[in-house]
């Protein structure tokens, strides 16, 4: 390569990255058009407050308890007799 290609590569660089650098700024914008406002969630703790009344009372019915209907002798249910 010759002395002149090097400066016409050296000055096609320079322009082409003024010229990215200005479209940049027009495609995506000022920082101040990127800011955005969102809701502030609490963190989660380990920390429980206490239950509503409401929902959970000595006359509710306890929904962890087993049910059982009738008596179930079949140890196995899945192997077949």
């Amino acid at each position: 390569m010759k002395q002149k290609d090097f400066l016409l590569i050296g000055v096609v660089v320079f322009i082409s990255g003024i010229m990215s650098f200005m479209l940049s700024k027009y495609l995506f914008g000022a920082p101040d058009n990127r800011q955005e406002k969102v809701e502030i969630v609490e963190p989660i703790t380990a920390e429980f407050s206490t239950l509503s009344d409401k929902y959970f009372n000595k006359n509710s019915i306890d929904p962890t308890q087993v049910i059982r209907i009738g008596e179930n002798n079949n140890n196995q249910p899945f192997n077949k007799q």
